[in-house]
């Protein structure tokens, strides 16, 4: 089961398990529970006759994977993570691309540096925003609290909210991280209504490097981890506990990110390396009529 900010992963999730599987003499079946009970889920696996299970579930409880567990089938759950949980997991490790762009930054001589959250709860989202705050003071950085704002995920609501703080004068950070690229399509809309260029006035990175990040204008410059990885691995270490002669430790996989760098940030490596000791505002400014 998945949430709406990763169907539009699922093809790279099944082709990655694919190919893999395919390899290894498996027949990959793929079944949907969107929208239903995890109590749905257990029911249709007990009694299958399947050799192990990959579950797909972003938002899956730990009482969730403990009752899928309790199947008895050999199991990897991928899209989510539970460090204390005897459990088998491949996930993205969001510490380690929200690292890469917050060094990316400080590299390019930014000091304020602003987040672009989310109020949607997701796990994704709530990791990438404590990593924020744990690696800006692992590098030195000062957070400013009015730098750190909050958008509706999808498209339009990020776009209307960010709209929202414009016209309320929000004084702008000299650049942003943002929680993924559908957010970064809405924020980086709303600035360009108000006159704000990207990246001449305000740097912008995203997060899950969707197909459009590589063709809007600006280019987007995003965070890419592999969903085909995680899918090939899961595979890869789900045929480990079918083939097993005894029972195995709990395998915990996390997926590094790469920064795939485009437009959307680059004005700052242009610039002579000396600052002014104190940067003016950035003050949207309301468009004409």
């Amino acid at each position: 089961t998945v949430n709406r900010d990763h169907s539009v992963f699922i093809s790279d999730y099944i082709d990655g398990m694919s190919s893999e599987a395919t390899r290894r003499n498996y027949t990959l079946e793929i079944v949907s529970f969107e929208g239903q009970p995890i109590s749905a889920v257990a029911e249709s696996l007990a009694g299958a006759p399947v050799s192990g299970v990959i579950a797909l579930g972003t938002e899956l409880s730990e009482a969730d994977i403990r009752l899928i567990q309790g199947l008895g089938l050999p199991t990897v759950f991928i899209d989510t993570f539970y460090e204390v949980i005897d459990a088998n997991f491949v996930d993205m490790n969001n510490e380690d691309a929200v690292f890469k762009v917050l060094s990316r930054f400080r590299h390019q001589g930014f000091e304020r540096i602003g987040f672009v959250a989310s109020h949607v709860d997701t796990t994704n989202f709530r990791l990438r925003r404590d990593a924020f705050f744990k690696y800006m003071t692992r590098l030195g950085l000062k957070v400013r609290e009015d730098d750190v704002i909050s958008l509706e995920s999808t498209y339009d609501g990020a776009y209307s909210d960010a709209r929202a703080l414009l016209q309320s004068g929000i004084d702008l950070a000299e650049c942003y991280f943002c929680t993924n690229d559908i957010i970064a399509y809405g924020f980086i809309r709303a600035l360009k209504e108000f006159g704000v260029r990207i990246p001449e006035d305000v740097s912008v990175i995203g997060f899950d490097n969707l197909p459009q990040s590589a063709t809007m204008e600006p280019a987007l410059t995003t965070i890419e981890v592999s969903k085909r990885k995680i899918g090939y691995l899961a595979v890869t270490v789900l045929d480990d506990l079918i083939n097993a002669s005894e029972t195995q430790p709990a395998v915990k996989i996390l997926v590094g990110a790469d920064l795939v760098i485009r437009a959307s940030d680059l004005a700052h490596e242009v610039q002579p390396p000396a600052r002014p000791a104190k940067a003016p505002a950035r003050r949207a400014k309301l468009p004409a009529g």
